[in-house]
């Protein structure tokens, strides 16, 4: 998975490592050419992970990079296109923070807690992520016309500006991020903005058992018959 999603990425960016804090992730992502950060086991979040593995590739590359990207390991679909997307948001001169998000489709259940919602205001900057079905339906009968928005997935892909993601990583642990375990509450309780786009692309990530049978099941190609 980790391979796949590195290959897909490593045509999009100048500079792609993996960080992690595990030696067996570190052979696997060396055993296919892949680029590795070491980074501590006491992080408390992918993102805290990521500052540091920005900080050590500062100075390896002896670049001052303006921005990162963190793509998350257990999205084996995730597309070139969706890093296209996301870096475009980027580079707006009002962008501290990226990420991009899904309209669930018909067969999709909204009320899984594995699955994040968002909402995001007229500008497409988020104004709450859930574990919860955001928005709730008071109509579920359907006739309120009004009553019946599209809800968003988040895509567990982020983009930050430098200096912003110094910032946040020093931020104490929210009430809101504590009570969903979703770190990106911390960063809007503080008055961050997260500018959204909307992706055409479906890229089911993986974050159970289940999951992964079902991609093996339904995205992954069997034998030829």
């Amino acid at each position: 998975m980790i391979q796949r999603v590195y290959e897909s990425s490593s045509g999009v960016f100048t500079h792609l490592v993996v960080a992690t804090d595990d030696h067996r992730i570190r052979e696997t992502v060396e055993s296919f050419g892949g680029e590795v950060v070491m980074t501590s086991a006491d992080h408390r979040s992918g993102t805290d992970r990521c500052a540091e593995a920005f900080r050590i590739c500062c100075e390896k590359y002896d670049i001052r990079f303006t921005h990162v990207v963190n793509i998350q390991g257990d999205e084996p679909f995730i597309h070139p296109e969706q890093l296209l997307e996301l870096t475009a948001i980027l580079e707006l001169p009002d962008t501290g923070i990226a990420t991009l998000v899904r309209v669930l489709g018909k067969e999709e259940e909204p009320d899984s807690l594995h699955m994040v919602k968002v909402v995001m205001d007229r500008h497409a900057k988020a104004l709450y992520f859930s574990r919860s079905v955001i928005p709730y339906l008071r109509d579920p009968s359907g006739n309120d016309p009004g009553q019946k928005p599209d809800y968003y997935a988040h895509v567990g892909l982020y983009g930050f500006r430098a200096d912003i993601l110094e910032r946040i990583t020093r931020l104490p642990v929210s009430s809101l991020e504590a009570a969903e375990s979703l770190e990106q509450l911390r960063w809007l309780e503080n008055g961050f903005a997260i500018h959204t786009r909307v992706t055409a692309h479906h890229s089911p990530g993986v974050d159970t058992p289940e999951d992964l049978e079902k991609i093996v099941r339904d995205y992954l190609p069997g034998p030829a018959d």
